[in-house]
């Protein structure tokens, strides 16, 4: 490849990428799909997969290409930023909260340790020897909330 070709692609990622950080997801995404078009770098795949399930609607082509780029640079945490983002579309919690923990293992981001804060810690069930899903355990915990004793 011809450097003026990639720096053309690397131009529209950046674009795309600041984009994304301004949330115009439409408009990062032509940016993504200009630039892979130049030069297919893995590398971009976890934010075209953002992007893909955001404004598709396609949430598994998403996944995929966030875990292709995970494979390809599985010590990023970015990659697991917009992977935790493709699991909140889909409405999977817990999934996105691993991939919340997992991007900060690796180091973070500012984004990631934001999201991370705002979530909080979760208390202790009220009563520890049932499971936190326990019917008891949950109502003791909204009674006890309301009544600002918890």
């Amino acid at each position: 490849m011809d450097p003026r070709s990639a720096a053309l692609a690397e131009r529209n990622f950046q674009r795309a990428q600041k984009e994304l950080d301004e949330g115009h997801v439409l408009a990062a995404l032509a940016c993504l799909e200009t630039a892979l078009k130049i030069w297919d770098d893995p590398r971009w795949y976890s934010r075209l997969g953002f992007c893909v399930a955001k404004e598709r609607g396609q949430l598994m082509r998403g996944l995929e290409l966030c875990r292709t780029a995970i494979g390809h640079e599985p010590d990023n945490p970015a990659h697991f930023l917009y992977l935790y983002k493709i699991h909140l579309l889909a409405g999977r919690a817990e999934e996105a909260l691993q991939a919340l923990r997992q991007g900060m293992a690796l180091g973070g981001t500012p984004e990631i340790e934001r999201l991370l804060e705002t979530m909080g810690t979760r208390k202790p069930p009220v009563l520890p020897f049932l499971t936190r899903e326990n019917r008891l355990n949950k109502y003791l915990g909204l009674l006890l909330a309301r009544l600002g004793l918890r």
